[in-house]
């Protein structure tokens, strides 16, 4: 065995949260579970960290990773935020049911939290039980690993585990835990938390922190909580954007589910799109299309400047400064998340150099998609694969289109943007296969697995589902039925959250 591939008691478990004020978070331990058993263990996310898998899913591991023993150099804590939730600004929230069982660090040599999601109540739960479902534990688990197969930064699911409890929410289900692994759980609410409550100390507490944990390049800067403002606004512009390329729609862009490493975090309501529509909302509770998938990068720079508000005693000596700094800083998201988005967008149909008329070539296509009720996967996809000197095996992406017609004009121009290109046809379809997957977690499916976990304790169809995810730009001979679209009467167009 590896040296640093050790148990979890062995390892030199930290805390640096625990650093900061303590009224930033308070202790808490997790409540037993009376009779853990698997769902399953991320042997990948486990050797990250420096883990022995089989070490780990033994008896040992799973009372640790379901809560019924902390590690003992390990301090659980459960921190505090606040958060605008649809717009409305509550002032304490806090981790209800998760403790920050500590932090590893990984064969990267970064620093890494391990969260218990569902390991009993906290003193923030406002009442509730603390725990967790099985669907939403299975829904996260699926979705990070999803999304960290495409590239997109995210939380990771080290584990998840059932509790041996009934938990009771609009059914009974088998309660479960899920063990999760983060860059940090530091989020826009967190400071926003300390805002409120007019802690500055607290506030450059927290911003110290962030820049030495997540920023460290900008520390040094003239004015370092400025460029902390424009570290998490770069990297926040980044994160939409390629949520935007995988037809990714969070489904609760709340200031408490934005996290300032520019990760994905807090998978609740969220969805993959079938059909393209620029203003899909899958979350039951986002009843004015709030948090639309067209509507992402609007919030995301909404929820920005609520940050920019949260360091302003920070960012000037008078407020005229801070606020005039907080704008300069803010004011280069838009234009680098449409950069990225636009270069995503080219590489996705084929164009390796930028020319004038590629942006509208491409937002001809979205048009053509939207109008005609086109599969955003399986569109780029399909296109992936075809010629550009004839127009004869077009007819797999043609029967996407409800009215092919649409199609055929755009494809015509395409091809002969594609006439202009440097590289080989051949080269050309490698680099579309390679960033346009085949598939994608498509509600029906992620609403398979859970349905037949919650109903029967069945795993076969979330191991099905984490097969083709895990290489979602392989063909995976066998298993098309996974990449179709859901026929109409499968469709899942509600999704929700798991508290």
């Amino acid at each position: 065995m590896d040296a640093r591939t050790v148990g979890l008691d062995a390892l030199p478990w930290g805390q640096s949260y625990a650093e900061l004020p303590a009224r930033l978070y308070q202790r808490a331990g997790p409540r037993p579970a009376p009779a853990p058993d698997w769902i399953r263990l991320n042997h990948a996310v486990a050797r990250s960290l420096g883990l022995d898998p089989a070490t780990l899913a033994g008896p040992e591991g799973l009372a640790i990773l379901v809560g019924n023993r902390i590690p003992a150099p390990a301090e659980p804590l459960a921190q505090a935020y606040a958060g605008h939730q649809f717009g409305h600004f509550v002032p304490q929230l806090g981790d209800g049911r998760a403790l920050l069982l500590g932090e590893l660090t990984d064969r990267n040599g970064v620093r890494r939290d391990v969260q218990l999601k569902g390991s009993g109540p906290t003193p923030y739960a406002r009442g509730g039980d603390g725990r967790a479902p099985i669907g939403p534990v299975i829904r996260e688990y699926l979705g990070s690993e999803a999304l960290a197969a495409l590239g997109i930064p995210t939380t990771r699911a080290l584990a998840a585990v059932t509790t041996g409890e009934t938990v009771y929410r609009w059914q009974p289900e088998p309660g479960a835990v899920l063990a999760r692994v983060a860059a940090s759980h530091l989020r826009i609410g967190t400071f926003e938390y300390a805002a409120a409550r007019g802690d500055e100390a607290g506030v450059r507490a927290l911003a110290d922190y962030a820049l030495a944990r997540h920023y460290p390049d900008r520390a040094g800067a003239e004015r370092p909580y400025q460029a902390l403002l424009e570290g998490v606004s770069a990297a926040t512009a980044d994160l939409v954007a390629d949520w935007m390329h995988a037809g990714f729609i969070h489904g609760v862009m709340n200031t408490d589910n934005l996290a300032i490493a520019g990760e994905t975090i807090d998978y609740g309501p969220f969805g993959f799109m079938d059909a393209f529509d620029p203003a899909t909302v899958y979350s039951s509770i986002d009843t004015q299309g709030r948090y639309a998938y067209d509507q992402q990068p609007v919030i995301a720079e909404w929820n920005l400047a609520r940050l920019a508000e949260a360091l302003l005693p920070l960012l000037g000596t008078t407020r005229e400064q801070a606020l005039a700094r907080a704008q300069e800083a803010l004011a280069g998201f838009r234009p680098r998340f449409e950069a990225r988005h636009r270069a995503g967008l080219r590489a996705r149909i084929g164009l390796a150099e930028a020319r004038d008329g590629d942006d509208a070539l491409a937002n001809e296509l979205l048009r053509h998609m939207a109008e005609q009720g086109a599969d955003w996967t399986l569109t780029f996809r399909r296109l992936s694969d075809l010629p550009s000197d004839t127009a004869e095996a077009d007819e797999p992406v043609r029967r996407l289109f409800q009215a092919p017609a649409a199609f055929d004009a755009w494809a015509a121009a395409w091809r002969e943007r594609l006439a202009a290109e440097v590289r080989s046809d051949a080269d050309r379809r490698t680099a579309m296969r390679a960033i346009n997957p085949a598939y994608t977690l498509r509600n029906h499916l992620a609403q398979w697995a859970v349905d037949a976990a919650t109903e029967r304790l069945d795993l076969a169809p979330m191991e099905q589902l984490l097969q083709v995810l895990s290489e979602p730009y392989a063909d995976h001979p066998g298993w098309e039925h996974l990449a179709q679209p859901p026929q109409p009467e499968a469709r899942v167009t509600r999704t929700f959250c798991g508290t």
